[in-house]
């Protein structure tokens, strides 16, 4: 009975949370890549790795000024991309810079794209199904909000007319 209640008392906290399958950066990982960028000037290929590395751990922080560095850093870099793979490989990390910042519509428009061109991509099949399961959340707690909403003016105007009689 108690792991019957602990796991509903679990699903409601990740309910709330919106707890997702997508890894987390923290600072330190972050500053140890930056001190790799700077150390890397000379060596533009050692460089362009280095920055590929940053904006991935950027884009994973649970900072949001380091989410949108890494949306703009990737944004700057998308032109520059030398390979599909790379480009592929930042249309999908800008997904999860979109998603980490709240611009659902944004991040699915992106996993779509990165889908069309690589259907079997398991990565972004995850992050697709975390985007929709988000926003499926969040119009069922709009809608718990709405309703409680409505409840209480309900609540408010049946009590004043009470108070009236």
């Amino acid at each position: 009975m108690e792991a019957k209640i602990n796991k509903f008392f679990d699903s409601v906290g990740s309910f709330f949370t919106g707890g997702d399958q997508i890894p987390w950066c923290d600072d330190d990982i972050i500053s140890g890549i930056e001190r790799e960028v700077a150390e890397s000037e000379a060596d533009e290929m050692r460089q362009n790795e280095s920055i590929m590395r940053l904006s991935w751990a950027l884009v994973h922080s649970k900072r949001p000024e380091h989410v949108q560095r890494g949306i703009a850093m990737l944004e700057a870099s998308l032109a520059n991309s030398s390979s599909p793979l790379q480009q592929r490989e930042k249309v999908y990390l800008l997904a999860v810079g979109y998603y980490r910042s709240g611009d659902y519509s944004r991040s699915r428009q992106l996993v779509e794209q990165c889908l069309q061109t690589a259907p079997d991509w398991r990565q972004a099949q995850v992050l697709k199904k975390t985007i929709e399961d988000r926003i499926a959340k969040d119009g069922v707690i709009g809608i718990g909000i709405t309703a409680t909403a409505v409840g209480l003016i309900a609540g408010g105007i049946a009590a004043a007319f009470a108070r009236k009689k």
